[in-house]
């Protein structure tokens, strides 16, 4: 064998959306921060992302989070999320995969009942508590970073739709988040393609006529994902996420449920101590609390606890012949989608 690039890799989904780990072959990225980090593979070298995510080594339905040293002295381990557009700087259901491998792999000591782990990522400081029996991580609660809201109700014109509205809101990158009924879908897995395309579309039309940027963090600067959501109940949310460059988050979403939580919280329909449940296209659930109120810059904004879980199923090696002609990956529409 005479491969010239070798990684390992921990297979884990968090409620069924893939997010797997990077567990060896890379000793650091450049950058004196984790968003220096991940601006650094999007903006100077994305190879390793597409190296891991794309065809023939990855595939459209997951995600592959790269662990690396914490740059802040109160972390235990840092992590930037690939996906098949970019880097981003944070989420849900792939800090609940992380701290699941971590634990369940020996990478950082596990105390039963509970685990507390601190995760260094670009959108800033992600506190993870894992309930944990017989060696196993039974749930993982993380407190998310502040989610705050951009707009309510921002008036989208479309072609397709017609006006609708949409609510943009930051909870770890930014998300708009649209009542499903308004594109005349329904969240159920036999509309999973129509989903996927309607919200690809739509995050391009958005981010056409809606500006936002954090208030602390200058390149966190368009929507990354349309959120599609249908109220249950008083606290339950159907939620679909869609990913670029076509596809539906199979977990409930923790970045998309916190931004959720943020435009509930602006309407005054949550107060503090409220607990809700986000329940995805397949059926899984996450629970999610408003622990509390904050500020980020000059917006109010709330603190979200999102609690799910994840389980290893597999472990693998990849690496690069360095007479491969496909070693920078690829992609087709036939499978990755119309955002293709």
């Amino acid at each position: 064998m005479r491969w010239k690039k070798t990684l390992q890799l921990v297979d884990v989904h968090c409620e069924g959306e893939i997010g797997k780990v990077i567990t060896g072959g890379v000793l650091d990225i450049p950058g004196k921060t984790m968003l220096d980090k991940m601006n650094y593979i999007n903006e100077v070298d994305d190879s390793l992302r597409r190296l891991v995510v794309l065809e023939p080594r990855g595939c459209l339905q997951m995600s592959v989070n790269l662990l690396l040293p914490p740059t802040r002295p109160e972390a235990q381990a840092g992590f930037i999320v690939l996906q098949a557009d970019k880097a981003h700087p944070m989420s849900g259901s792939n800090c609940i995969c992380v701290v699941t491998a971590l634990l369940e792999l020996g990478i950082l000591p596990m105390e039963e009942p509970s685990t507390t782990v601190v995760l260094d990522t670009p959108a800033g400081l992600v506190t993870a508590r894992a309930q944990c029996a017989e060696g196993r991580c039974v749930s993982v609660s993380l407190d998310m970073v502040p989610s705050f809201v951009e707009h309510l109700d921002a008036v989208i014109q479309t072609d397709e739709f017609g006006t609708i509205k949409a609510d943009i809101a930051f909870g770890g990158v930014y998300y708009a988040l649209i009542d499903v009924e308004q594109v005349g879908l329904s969240i159920e897995p036999g509309k999973a393609r129509e989903l996927a395309d309607a919200g690809v579309r739509l995050r391009g039309i958005i981010n056409e006529q809606v500006s936002v940027k954090h208030p602390l963090i200058d390149s966190l600067d368009e929507v990354a994902y349309v959120m599609f959501r249908n109220r249950i109940d008083q606290f339950t949310w159907q939620t679909c996420t869609t990913l670029p460059p076509g596809r539906v988050d199979r977990s409930p979403c923790g970045t998309g449920s916190s931004a959720n939580l943020a435009t509930l919280s602006a309407r005054g329909q949550v107060t503090p101590g409220d607990q809700l449940i986000s329940r995805s296209t397949i059926g899984g659930e996450f629970k999610v609390e408003l622990l509390g109120l904050t500020e980020v810059g000059d917006r109010a904004a709330v603190l979200p606890r999102i609690t799910g879980r994840a389980w290893v199923y597999g472990m693998h090696q990849i690496g690069v012949d360095p007479d491969d002609p496909l070693a920078d990956g690829f992609m087709l529409s036939d499978t990755w989608g119309e955002g293709f």
